[in-house]
């Protein structure tokens, strides 16, 4: 999934593309069906609530000072950590130590655990890859087991699990839970209701579906020329299990889907991310993006263009994995939301939903 942004230089790592428990019901609360309210956000400087919808990345093992700046001045909220960032259980607790503390305790950590090899914290679970687990008891399991080692070590989101339905010779072999679609439904129900039972926030990815993908998004354009109804009974019915369990969080793909938008990949397309997603699906939780500077992306726009795409198409949190994509996005976002009262009310809508995220994940106030 990471792409080196600024020249943006492909070098992947793992791949996006890659509270308070209470035995029998999910800590981590499910979002409501109705609509999101702007007023968590209204109380916000305007660059503030853009700052809400940025995850950024960087180098090294601690946080760099410009880091601690930018979460303390609240022009981003949060981060994602990749192999590069994580070396012992003590460093990397010192490390979402520094960012929580950055960003006066509402900062969202994110790493890519997804089990197996695909592991941004090899010392942490599931030890079990997604192909390898069969049975929703033992889904549930692993992912409230590895949820809890998470949330012990800092990190309160898992981008994971891969709600997907693999074809054969998929560029997802390998990442997948076994099964068709009911399988997989069943399976992704279980996993995000483990990780809500660890106290961390699963995200189902890649929305609406990327099992049938021939290539990754992050090394160039894929198109999945599936029928509109093969993409509702084959790749659907995860992500509908997902919502129905509550998932805070569901990650748009970056491919096209002509049957469905002919002319936007999923993350910049409001018929995908709004109509489906929200409006068909019931999804009122946060959509993120995946890799901002994916070859996907980065062949259609500049990462700063993408980003006011995606926010204005329905994501709520874009995901850059370069350390350089933060100077080139953020401008460009309050740039456009200080031009358009449209895009504010959407930078407020997303800001919103975004710090319900955090509250239900037991963080303090963006305020």
């Amino acid at each position: 999934m990471r792409v080196l942004a600024a020249g943006v230089a492909t070098a992947a790592v793992s791949g996006c593309g890659d509270s308070g428990p209470k035995s029998g019901a999910s800590p981590v609360s499910p979002p409501g069906h109705g609509g999101t309210p702007r007023a968590a956000a209204d109380g916000l400087p305007l660059r503030r609530q853009v700052g809400q919808l940025l995850i950024l990345s960087f180098h090294g093992l601690t946080a760099p000072a410009y880091v601690e700046h930018i979460l303390g001045d609240g022009s981003a909220g949060g981060a994602i950590l990749f192999g590069e960032n994580v070396s012992s259980p003590g460093q990397l607790r010192g490390l979402t130590d520094a960012l929580r503390r950055a960003g006066r305790g509402s900062v969202l950590v994110a790493a890519d655990q997804e089990g197996g090899t695909l592991r941004i914290v090899p010392f942490a679970g599931p030890a079990a890859g997604q192909p390898q687990i069969g049975a929703a008891a033992d889904a549930r399991a692993v992912n409230t087991a590895a949820a809890r080692e998470l949330r012990s070590l800092g990190v309160n989101v898992n981008l994971a699990p891969v709600a997907d339905v693999a074809e054969p010779g998929s560029a997802l072999s390998g990442r997948d839970f076994p099964g068709g679609p009911a399988d997989v439904a069943a399976l992704v129900r279980a996993a995000v209701a483990g990780a809500a039972e660890g106290r961390v926030a699963a995200t189902a990815k890649h929305f609406p579906g990327f099992g049938s993908a021939a290539a990754n998004t992050d090394a160039q354009p894929v198109t999945i020329a599936a029928s509109a109804a093969t993409l509702r009974a084959r790749d659907l019915p995860p992500f509908r299990a997902a919502v129905d369990a509550g998932v805070p969080v569901v990650m748009a793909s970056h491919a096209l889907y002509p049957a469905l938008d002919p002319e936007r990949i999923a993350s910049q397309s409001p018929v995908i991310l709004d109509r489906l997603l929200r409006g068909e699906l019931g999804f009122r939780g946060a959509v993120v993006t995946d890799s901002i500077e994916a070859r996907a992306v980065i062949r259609r726009s500049d990462v700063g263009t993408a980003a006011v795409r995606s926010i204005a198409a329905g994501a709520d949190l874009v995901l850059m994995t370069g350390p350089g994509s933060f100077r080139l996005v953020y401008p460009r976002l309050l740039a456009e939301a200080r031009r358009s009262a449209a895009f504010r009310t959407r930078v407020a809508e997303a800001a919103s939903r975004v710090l319900a995220l955090k509250r239900r994940l037991g963080l303090r106030s963006a305020r």
